[in-house]
């Protein structure tokens, strides 16, 4: 899957705050999230992480 610095991506689950959007700080084995509703960051494995995505949205 091609996930680039500065993406969106939206999740199949929401996270608590209700947010599905996430945007790319860090990209390789593990990716480095940020909650788009709340703010709050994230360090997932890149196997879960890719699982989850529902829609990617290009970051200029």
């Amino acid at each position: 899957m091609d996930v680039r610095l500065q993406d969106v991506l939206v999740m199949k689950k929401p996270h608590p705050c209700g947010s599905k959007e996430w945007k790319v700080l860090r990209t390789g084995m593990d990716f480095r999230l940020k909650c788009l509703g709340c703010g709050h960051e994230v360090l997932l494995p890149r196997s879960k992480a890719e699982k989850n995505i529902r829609e990617i949205r290009r970051g200029e």
